[in-house]
């Protein structure tokens, strides 16, 4: 038990770190992640110094991506790359895995739980689908049956100990009679069984309001991608806080959606350049967006 003077102590100890370097230290209690597909090209040159780079940035998490066939991560084993992300005090709460076999060919499952064997490597709690094949989506009843599919795929996650999420583009928001792919899913899945990603920037190019959409389905986005859209053109990413997504409004909105991690993803348009870029979008993100 922490005896009074203890207690004097170790405030003593955090008001000094407090003085030297205020912004920094409240900057590092925020718990921030990045998708490494933000840096894609670089870590599979050096994943060891890129993730360096990750942590050095400001991120305390990072979201997989990448697997191999053969369960390699940038020529890294599995417990390598757990090994590296643990010496640069880096979680990483998620990845995105796409179980081919398992959604569009009635596969047996293996895929699913050979994911989630890497995850529980790796430290996941969650496995995130984060594409669909264009033959495999092109219409409501064809959603439908992905929706099935991912309904029994989170049933293999949960045995396992995991949770399934899909992460959304903007083709989901494409208007088919009416409908569209995005709703099916949500409204076919079963909401214990399949979280969301949201990637705020899809769906904003896709002409539609986040915030209508976690008052839709509140609690069930998991996860967001804060992803910002160049002022100049729409197609093209920006460092977060200096595009047109509006972040305040969404982030006030974060209890409602039931947000559990914040995932900064850029694609393309670095400036002045990568790291600088990914730098950049984690300080704003700290410092102006979460509470």
């Amino acid at each position: 038990m922490n005896t009074r003077r203890t207690f004097i102590k170790q405030s003593g100890i955090l008001g000094a770190g407090l003085m030297i370097q205020p912004s920094s230290f409240l900057k590092s209690q925020k718990t921030l992640g990045i998708q490494l597909y933000s840096v894609r090209d670089e870590i599979v040159k050096d994943p060891k110094g890129v993730i360096q780079k990750v942590a050095a940035a400001g991120y305390n998490e990072v979201e997989m991506y990448g697997l191999s066939a053969d369960n390699k991560f940038y020529e890294l084993t599995v417990k390598e790359l757990a090994g590296v992300l643990k010496e640069n005090n880096l979680k990483t709460p998620s990845g995105h895995y796409a179980p081919e076999h398992f959604l569009f060919d009635n596969g047996n499952g293996d895929d699913v739980k050979n994911f989630c064997e890497v995850g529980h490597t790796l430290g996941h709690q969650y496995i995130i689908i984060p594409w669909l094949k264009e033959e495999a989506r092109k219409t409501i009843d064809q959603y439908k049956t992905l929706a099935d599919r991912m309904n029994k795929a989170g049933e293999i996650c949960k045995k396992a100990g995991m949770q399934l999420a899909y992460h959304n583009h903007d083709f989901e928001f494409i208007d088919m009679n009416g409908q569209h792919g995005y709703d099916i899913l949500l409204n076919n899945t079963d909401k214990n069984l399949v979280k969301f990603e949201m990637d705020l920037y899809w769906v904003v190019r896709a002409g539609y309001d986040p915030i209508e959409l976690f008052k839709k389905q509140p609690g069930r986005f998991h996860f967001w991608h804060v992803k910002d859209m160049d002022k100049a053109d729409r197609t093209k990413n920006t460092e977060v806080g200096n595009g047109t997504v509006n972040f305040k409004a969404i982030f006030a909105q974060a209890k409602l959606a039931g947000v559990k991690h914040f995932i900064v993803e850029q694609e393309n348009n670095y400036q002045p350049d990568l790291f600088a870029s990914i730098t950049t979008s984690c300080a704003y993100t700290k410092n102006k967006l979460l509470k």
